[in-house]
């Protein structure tokens, strides 16, 4: 497959809350299909600060498990912090190729405020369909990669070299351009979208 085309459907729902978390997940697509309308760079900037948070509460929320029933935590919680970790850099990176406008900053304090505690909420009463949504959320991040690339391959994006902090966190070469920059960061988002599938499995 050409790293630019569409990949596949990862997850096809299989219960009623998985077709829930699919709808919430396009619903959220909407939003920012209509807000960004092709500015993929800004999109990412203001989507992977939401997309740092699911795994900072999971992570939170499943060491606070793992104290209550004094019991191993099966090496969920440094999966979820390295996530988190994982997006805030996908962040930092963007944010140097596209430096976010005032509503933009606006819009990522709301987004932020609004995502973390009702997703902390979810996660308490359901971590399945918490999961669940990351892992369609991911999906969705993969797929808005892929139509970047697809910008840059076709001209439409200009293929600026990539910045330092991305050439030191994923060990690029040191003439590395942005198609690298995405290619990278859209093979993390496959990993983060497989590992919450299957928690929502497990």
């Amino acid at each position: 497959m050409h790293p630019s085309e569409n990949p596949p459907p990862h997850h096809l729902p299989t219960c009623t809350s998985d077709r829930i978390a699919l709808a919430i997940v396009k619903f959220m697509r909407l939003f920012a299909d209509a807000f960004f309308s092709g500015r993929y760079s800004h999109r990412a900037v203001v989507l992977e600060t939401v997309a740092a948070v699911p795994g900072m509460v999971g992570g939170t929320l499943q060491h606070l498990k793992s104290l209550r029933v004094m019991k191993d935590d099966d090496g969920w919680i440094q999966t979820l912090l390295e996530e988190a970790e994982n997006e805030r850099m996908h962040l930092l990176t963007f944010v140097q190729i596209a430096q976010p406008t005032f509503l933009e900053r606006m819009l990522i304090i709301i987004a932020q405020g609004i995502f973390y505690n009702l997703f902390f909420i979810l996660y308490l009463l359901s971590s399945k369909v918490a999961h669940r949504i990351v892992g369609y959320l991911e999906e969705e991040a993969v797929y808005s990669y892929t139509e970047y690339l697809a910008g840059v391959d076709s001209g439409r994006y200009e293929n600026i070299p990539a910045p330092e902090i991305a050439i030191k966190y994923w060990n690029l070469s040191d003439d590395a351009c942005l198609r690298d920059v995405l290619l990278v960061v859209r093979e993390d988002e496959a990993k983060h979208r497989d590992v919450n599938h299957q928690f929502a499995d497990l």
